[in-house]
């Protein structure tokens, strides 16, 4: 159980993707199927990806979101996982007769729960069918609360045409699609719990005595076939047609590591020694291994790190503030990088900061990538509180009261006048005197003596 909650955590995680697809993966790595998708549980990154948003046939993958309204609806009441259904004659129209079958009859009641059963572990399109009346009362109605559900959940590059996955031209969904809704699914213990059992013994019905069935996931079982079994897988859904070719749904954990792949249109082949090898199972082992192997989680920035010193001004207690990252980064990296390979680039917002300043004051912002991938980018902050000076504070004022152009101009006016004004004094002073002061008694208008008579 410990296993199947961390894939439910996965998928409240991945709907966070914001990594560009493919970003790790080898270069020399390629899956051989037209579609394919490889996720990491814990950090939700995307480790490989091939045509993921591709329209492709999704065959009996179809049946995850039979199961997903299903257990929507036993969730809000309207149904519930022991209540009887019985199969009408209409569930079993248009069904093919070599498809996928647990053998309901007509007629036969069966519990809900047990037609989950049948519907994920032996793929039966007859289950899906019937549990598509029980929640719309008919197919048609239940196809459009497929495709109503679908775009609820952001499946744009999704169209259904029938709960079972028959092929059909307008019945077509992708690789990313798929884990969306599979997500969706995951949340609820019975999905999880059916896709994990290899085999289940249905108990008799009115019509029929039990009846054993046996998954068509060969990583699980090698019940049908064997050389698929792999030692991680914990569960899955298949499915397969001409036109869809080879698909599967599937989830792994090793250790505290956990994946989960989507492969569409893989091919069956047929080996020299005669084996046939089906390349939906195989080529799942190899982004299982992939993703295992190549790629690990490493934490590449610590909240408690020191980046660097910055300048501090306008502050008697300091003169810088140590900067350190707002929150911490842990990524999936390539399982060969070291922390001392990653490159760093780090932006601050101004050389230097005035006081006051508050501890987790945004000062700059670190980006950290490697070989050109960018595994993200995170706030440096200010690491404590620092007080400004009143003094310093008030000498910087003054400074920039005095540095501005009106204040500058209005100086050099003042100065220009004043400097003329003592221009003028001088000037003034400085002119010869044109009259003396007349004495008392005198007269010198012309007086040269006493005129004769």
């Amino acid at each position: 159980m410990k296993k199947q909650r961390i894939v439910a955590l996965f998928f409240i995680l991945v709907w966070m993707l914001t990594l560009t697809p493919d970003a790790f993966a080898k270069d020399d790595f390629n899956v051989e199927a037209r579609a394919a998708l490889l996720l990491d549980v814990g950090s939700g990154e995307v480790l490989y990806e091939k045509n993921a948003h591709e329209h492709n046939y999704p065959a009996s993958i179809t049946k995850v979101m039979t199961a997903l309204l299903t257990l929507e609806a036993v969730r809000d009441g309207r149904l519930s996982l022991d209540q009887e259904i019985t199969a009408s004659e209409s569930a079993f129209e248009g069904l093919a007769a070599d498809g996928s079958t647990a053998n309901i009859k007509p007629g036969e009641v069966m519990s809900v729960e047990n037609l989950l059963n049948c519907l994920l572990i032996v793929s039966a399109n007859e289950a899906a069918n019937i549990l598509a009346e029980a929640v719309a009362g008919d197919v048609p109605s239940f196809v459009a609360q497929m495709n109503q559900r679908a775009g609820e959940l952001g499946c744009n590059d999704t169209h259904f045409a029938n709960p079972s996955g028959l092929h059909n031209g307008e019945h077509y969904t992708s690789a990313w699609d798929i884990l969306t809704f599979t997500g969706e699914a995951l949340k609820y213990d019975t999905f999880r719990e059916i896709i994990a059992r290899k085999a289940y013994d249905v108990p008799a019905t009115n019509v029929s005595k039990s009846r054993a069935l046996h998954t068509t996931n060969y990583l699980i079982s090698n019940w049908r076939t064997r050389g698929y079994v792999y030692e991680y897988a914990t569960g899955g859904k298949t499915g397969s047609t001409p036109e869809a070719g080879y698909c599967l749904v599937a989830t792994a954990e090793k250790g505290t590591r956990g994946l989960i792949s989507v492969v569409l249109g893989a091919e069956r082949e047929t080996l020299e020694d005669k084996t046939v090898l089906t390349k939906s199972f195989s080529e799942t082992i190899r982004l299982f291994d992939h993703g295992f192997d190549d790629f690990k989680s490493m934490e590449l920035v610590d909240t408690g790190e020191y980046i660097q010193e910055v300048p501090v001004e306008l502050s008697s207690e300091t003169n810088y503030i140590v900067i350190h990252p707002a929150e911490g980064i842990r990524r999936m990296v390539p399982a060969e990088l070291e922390r001392e390979m990653l490159e760093r680039d780090i932006e601050l917002f101004s050389e230097s900061v005035d006081a006051p300043i508050a501890e987790g004051d945004v000062l700059g912002r670190m980006s950290i990538s490697y070989e050109g991938v960018d595994y993200g980018t995170v706030d440096l902050v200010a690491l404590n509180d620092v007080s400004a000076s009143w003094l310093l504070t008030k000498e910087r004022e003054v400074k920039e009261f005095l540095s501005q152009t009106w204040v500058k101009v209005a100086g050099a006016v003042a100065a220009l006048l004043a400097i003329g004004l003592v221009a003028l004094r001088v000037a003034a002073g400085s002119r010869p005197k044109r009259y003396a002061k007349k004495k008392a008694g005198y007269n010198y208008n012309g007086y040269r003596g006493r005129k004769r008579r």
